[in-house]
């Protein structure tokens, strides 16, 4: 059976990462549904199916399966492209899993025209993520430079694009495809393409410095079987099937029931975030992975905690956010494996715990965070909202173990929101 009038299928490395995408296009005029896995009930008539995955720090070998099943069952719903949504910040290793997955993409594609080449860009200059001369830059500064150099679990210390995705490639090779190309419109960045092609180049990193370059890049890739991309070249996509910005497509049911923050991020934007919360006098608790590897039952306490401070107006906050020295001496007594699992496992028990005591609207911080915190939720779908901030929609999920009530929920990357996202994400209605 084939999702009727499906225009694209994407499969997203993180839960946060899956909402941004799924966001741009609806903003875009696209309907979404948004799958936690591999679908295993029927999706509604909609343009576009974001399959999400909790794929971007797994072993190699496991992110590849999973993306592989995803890719295929899009391809199955009639999906005539794949789009694999990587983080605007190329999260990745030496080893993966940005190439490896990408790769494994392409090589399943079915063959023949437009399955032996992929346009690779990360790009999203509304959050700052821009492309020039094949490097990425995060606002101002070169990725090397900024706080992602410090990420306990992906840290990125090279900004050469070209570099960092062809270490994790088995004999691809990956080219450029410069913004002086992409500057003089889609006709040349398919001769580019072309040029790269007949080298032997399957990956092309493309420059893109503003939306006008990403509307560029989605034209001329349209008919590419594969796309590998952070959010920002989805802006482009919709209008390639007539499609226009519409309000109904970013509907949801109202919200209802009291309000709570999840996060589990210790990056630099949610750790200003949180420090805006209690500066403005939000309830917030804090949980320490040390007590929590000396067995100490933290998310009990927290939400005995929360339970009674529950309101529709003031939400309160649970967080392990911390700032780099403290992480550095967490990671340096439990490593960042055991460190992650201990505080994921943690707030994942405390957001079901909080949905249970009636929370209505839940906004958790930070992609692992929020993929723990799904999945304990047992959510399998979510319809996409309204964005809060760029890269950042309520959400809606409606599933038997809610009770029918359904939930709002924003998955938020650590990277992104404004310093008061907190307290705005709550004042939308």
């Amino acid at each position: 059976m084939t999702t009727p009038g499906l225009k694209l299928g994407c499969v997203a490395d993180d839960f946060t990462g899956a909402t941004d995408l799924a966001n741009n296009l609806v903003r875009a005029g696209m309907r979404v549904v948004q799958t936690i896995g591999v679908p295993t009930q029927p999706i509604e008539a909609v343009d576009c199916v974001v399959v999400a995955l909790k794929s971007r720090t797994a072993p190699v070998a496991e992110a590849v399966a999973h993306s592989v099943a995803a890719a295929r069952w899009l391809r199955a719903q009639g999906a005539p492209q794949v789009y694999f949504k990587v983080c605007s910040t190329f999260d990745s290793t030496p080893q993966g899993n940005i190439g490896p997955v990408a790769q494994a993409l392409m090589a399943d594609a079915p063959a023949g025209a437009g399955a032996e080449f992929a346009l690779v860009t990360p790009a999203f200059p509304e959050n700052g993520r821009t492309v020039f001369k094949g490097h990425l830059f995060v606002g101002d500064v070169l990725l090397s430079d900024s706080p992602m150099r410090h990420h306990p679990l992906t840290p990125m210390t090279d900004a050469n694009l070209l570099r960092v995705m062809q270490a994790q490639l088995r004999q691809a090779q990956v080219g450029l495809i410069e913004h002086r190309v992409v500057a003089q419109g889609a006709a040349a960045v398919l001769a580019r393409i072309d040029q790269l092609r007949a080298q032997g180049v399957a990956f092309g990193i493309a420059d893109a410095v503003g939306d006008a370059d990403l509307r560029t890049l989605a034209a001329a890739t349209q008919h590419l079987a594969l796309v590998v991309a952070g959010s920002g070249l989805a802006i482009g996509i919709p209008a390639l099937h007539g499609l226009r910005p519409s309000m109904q497509a970013a509907q949801l049911p109202p919200p209802r029931g009291t309000c709570a923050v999840v996060s589990g991020s210790c990056s630099a934007a949610t750790h200003a975030q949180v420090a805006d919360f209690m500066a403005r006098g939000g309830a917030a608790l804090a949980i320490d992975p040390l007590r929590l590897a000396a067995g100490e039952d933290l998310a009990a306490q927290a939400l005995a905690w929360a339970r009674p401070r529950l309101s529709a107006q003031a939400p309160v906050l649970v967080y392990a956010t911390a700032e780099p020295e403290a992480l550095r001496a967490v990671l340096a007594q439990l490593g960042a494996d055991k460190a992650g699992a201990l505080v994921e496992a943690a707030l994942a028990r405390v957001a079901a715990g909080l949905v249970q005591a009636g929370v209505g609207r839940l906004l958790v911080a930070g992609g692992e965070t929020s993929g723990a915190c799904v999945q304990a939720l047992g959510i399998t779908q979510l319809r996409i909202g309204p964005q809060i901030d760029p890269g950042v929609p309520w959400c809606y999920a409606a599933h038997a173990s809610l009770e029918g009530k359904g939930l709002h929920l924003a998955l938020k990357s650590g990277n992104f929101g404004s310093v008061d996202f907190f307290t705005r994400a709550f004042a939308q209605r």
